[in-house]
Order: C-alpha cells, then sequence, then structure tokens
C-alpha cells in the first residue's frame, strides 16, 4: 500500500528544475543594433569615453562606459584568447 519513497530521483528532478529555471535569458541590448559600428570603432583604438559621446551625439543613446565595456567584452571579435 505505502510505496518507497526515492529519495535520489526526487532530488535528481528538483535539481534539473533548478538548472531550467536557473538558465540565463538573452535580453537584447540597446547596442545589439550598433555592433559593428562599435566594434570598428574599438579596433580602431576608440577608447569607452569616445564611444560613449559617439553613442550619444551620432545615435542619440546615453549609456554609461561600464556599459559599453560589457558589452564588448561578450563579443568574440575582441575576445584576444
Amino acid at each position: 500500500m505505502s510505496a518507497e519513497f526515492e529519495a535520489n530521483a526526487v532530488l535528481y528532478d528538483l535539481r534539473q528544475n533548478a538548472k531550467l529555471r536557473h538558465r540565463r535569458r538573452y535580453c537584447r541590448s540597446r547596442l545589439d543594433r550598433h555592433r559593428a559600428e562599435l566594434v570598428k570603432l574599438r579596433l580602431a583604438g576608440a577608447t569607452l569615453s569616445e564611444l560613449q559621446r559617439w553613442l550619444r551625439a551620432a545615435r542619440r543613446i546615453k549609456v554609461s562606459r561600464t556599459t559599453i565595456f560589457r558589452f564588448l567584452r561578450k563579443l568574440p571579435e575582441l575576445n584576444n584568447g
């Protein structure tokens, strides 16, 4: 009448569900549509401040230098290794 409790099976299911819930979702950045220009400018030697000023003046986007740094850090075109 009483079913045997399978602790390992339950724990496995809980961990699989946790992996699905904690999977990172990609949110589009406001910088995505300007990716090519940002990469070209950075490869040409532009600093983060210069990129920030260019985005503000030419593209009317106000972002911090940290935002630009984090965006560029994730791009494979700019990773050295």
